[in-house]
């Protein structure tokens, strides 16, 4: 695989990954959160990708709009029968007039912020982007600055597009040919959880559109997804994947003791394979850095270092562009 390489990459071969953008300290997939991320040195910077009714490809992490803005009081009566609001039943124009804000939930009528130390709720004011603006916002940066910054789209449940009639796939695809993203070489990877919809974009959709990107299979650690985490799955995955990106706790157990981490066996799989590995996701946040690990930055010596990893998905992700650069 090939790739050009910025910032600390270049001296470490190691990667930071803006996950949703600098979403520890701005509320999550907002222009000014990637920004902020831009801004502290990253190599990539996330996008979730989901379509709407108007088949309109925006930034945000799930499927329904209820987690991260006001729908329920901006449209009352627009849900589904599990009571969520789907960002397919909404035009573009609908969710664009919607505040954005951090992530919160709701027990007893009351929100409350699902990481209390983060960005105030429903202050200053936010909005859903499109993946065109989102694209132009970091190419239009990298051509002020200079620097190179690459994207990492993930296709946000593709199954659950294609039985709404959405080929979300295809369109993102389009999409990223549209603005210059065709080969190997560029600055993008492209994710998805779902094994099929990896297949079909590696043997179908980019043959039918003259391009070749690099992929990436994310691992959840569910039962259903065991065989993944074995050499001969990842030598599978590795026939239609450039990369892997297992949730953290695949690869260092999180109930290892203090000092002595209990390292799997699937950084050495897919390096064998031929595969990068970049896991997530490293937050700073209260309980989400292990006991096994004295700090943060120890938790980032343990994964770069010990574990072997290419890059890491952070919310924090000026902590580990300095983690990096420090080495």
């Amino acid at each position: 695989m090939s790739l050009a390489l910025t910032a600390h990459a270049q001296s470490t071969g190691k990667v930071v990954v803006a996950h949703r953008g600098a979403s520890g300290y701005l509320p999550e997939h907002t222009l000014e959160s990637k920004a902020m991320a831009y801004a502290m040195g990253v190599d990539y910077i996330e996008q979730d990708v989901v379509m709407t009714r108007d088949d309109q490809l925006i930034v945000i992490h799930d499927i329904t709009l209820d987690r991260t803005t006001n729908v329920a009081e901006k449209f009352p009566g627009r849900a589904r029968a599990d009571g969520q609001h789907y960002a397919v039943d909404f035009t573009l124009a609908e969710i664009q007039s919607l505040d954005v804000t951090e992530g919160y939930s709701v027990e007893n009528g009351v929100r409350t912020l699902n990481y209390p130390q983060r960005f105030p709720l429903f202050t200053s004011r936010f909005r859903v982007h499109t993946l065109a603006q989102e694209i132009e916002l970091i190419q239009g940066l990298n051509h002020s600055t200079g620097k190179n910054i690459g994207i990492y789209p993930e296709l946000k449940s593709p199954a659950f597009h294609l039985a709404e009639g959405k080929d979300l796939g295809r369109a993102v695809l389009e999409t990223l040919q549209h603005y210059g993203y065709t080969s190997k070489q560029d600055k993008v990877f492209v994710q998805t959880f779902e094994f099929d919809e990896l297949k079909r974009v590696h043997d179908v959709l980019q043959p039918a559109l003259g391009i070749e990107l690099n992929l990436v299979m994310l691992l959840d650690g569910g039962d259903e997804n065991a065989w993944m985490q074995t050499a001969e799955g990842v030598q599978q995955i590795a026939q239609y994947a450039d990369g892997l990106g297992p949730e953290k706790g695949m690869i260092i157990d999180r109930d290892s003791p203090r000092g002595a981490p209990r390292i799997s066996g699937l950084v050495g799989y897919a390096h064998a394979a031929g595969l990068q590995v970049h896991p997530y996701t490293f937050r700073l946040d209260a309980g989400h850095v292990p006991d096994y690990a004295t700090s943060f930055e120890d938790m980032l010596k343990l994964f770069y270092v010990d574990a072997g990893v290419d890059g890491v998905f952070t919310d924090f992700p000026d902590r580990a562009v300095a983690f990096l650069n420090n080495r």
